[in-house]
């Protein structure tokens, strides 16, 4: 079992993710936070369009994207998460997260 967790730079990239192409999106503000956190242009830009170059942020960004897609998208890459090696509790943080972001 890997030590992936959900922490700020990992939460950044699925905020990226799920408001990419939403207007109003402050995204001066969060570039600005993303490289606080260490991320490169390249890491916010593949953020936005729901990727990661890390494999284990990669599959975390899918899952909070299919998590707003449905149940049946979930499960299916709730199940590709676990099988990369993110724990069955982050997976439900993570889309938590996905939830209560898509709720404001």
């Amino acid at each position: 079992m890997s030590s992936f967790t959900l922490d700020e730079r990992v939460r950044l990239s699925i905020v990226l993710a799920l408001t990419a192409g939403i207007d109003g999106t402050p995204f001066h503000d969060q570039e600005a936070d993303a490289r606080r956190l260490g991320l490169c242009g390249a890491e916010i830009d593949a953020a936005r369009r729901g990727l990661s170059f890390d494999a284990l942020t990669a599959r975390a960004l899918a899952l909070a994207i299919a998590t707003r897609a449905g149940d049946a998208p979930r499960r299916a890459e709730r199940a590709r998460a676990v099988r990369l090696g993110i724990a069955d509790e982050v997976c439900r943080e993570i889309e938590g997260f996905a939830e209560r972001f898509a709720a404001r």
